[in-house]
């Protein structure tokens, strides 16, 4: 029974990474390939950097590519021109869907990576452990961030891997007192919630620059900015 809600997890997961990245591909103007590659390589570059880290001899993804297939197909419907259109015709519901969906496969990734690194290394340690989870949470969206040329966002808005690492710990924490699957499900919740909040409230870290930095970077947009009209 574990087996089948920790697969639906991961699946939900992997279509909530794979539209961030073809969203993101779409705000770049990406071609067909360019944006469905963005969708696959957002679903699953965390997993392979985890698992390179932790020495799996071939990543998960391609001893397994049911995910990498998902991501695909799921790419590929986005990019049905009415569900494109009904997407980007609204800046607000643009923004607010990457936003969700970001935030929702952050938050699972995240957990999931905690369960991998649980299996593949039990003696490894609660830092250890965590490690491997943000890792995973945030690789995907980092590589998507690199390729379609914007500044990973885990380094910019909304304590994007801050969400990640207090939710790594509350995973962590949990595990060995109420169990796997509800500790998984705590973890996630919380990184949701605070990712969620982060964007609604315009919550950031102190940033280091100066003046002239922060004059320009007010005067930019980002393609992560929800809720642009509710709060100043």
């Amino acid at each position: 029974m574990d087996t089948y809600i920790i697969t639906i997890i991961e699946i939900l997961g992997t279509i909530s990474f794979s539209v961030s990245g073809v969203i993101a591909g779409m705000k770049r103007n990406l071609d067909i390939f360019g944006t469905v590659f963005l969708g696959i390589i957002t679903a699953v570059g965390g997993g392979v950097i985890r698992d390179i880290i932790i020495n799996q001899d071939i990543p998960a993804v391609f001893r397994n590519p049911t995910y990498a297939i998902i991501a695909t197909v799921v790419a590929l419907v986005f990019l049905v021109p009415p569900i494109r259109k009904a997407i980007t015709r609204q800046t607000r519901i643009y923004e607010l869907t990457l936003l969700i969906m970001d935030s929702l496969g952050l938050g699972i990734f995240t957990v999931v990576g905690i369960r991998s690194s649980m299996l593949a290394v039990p003696d490894g340690g609660i830092l250890l452990h965590i490690f491997l989870g943000v890792i995973t949470g945030v690789g995907g969206g980092v590589l998507r961030d690199v390729l379609s040329k914007s500044l990973p966002y885990i380094f910019t808005k909304h304590i994007y891997a801050i969400a990640s690492i207090a939710g790594a710990v509350v995973c962590c924490v949990l595990w060995d007192i109420i169990g796997m699957l509800p500790s998984m499900l705590c973890g996630s919740v919380v990184i949701f919630v605070l990712r969620c909040l982060a964007a609604y409230f315009h919550w950031n870290l102190p940033k280091i620059t100066d003046n002239d930095d922060i004059d320009n970077s007010k005067k930019k947009e980002s393609v992560y900015e929800p809720f642009i009209t509710t709060k100043k």
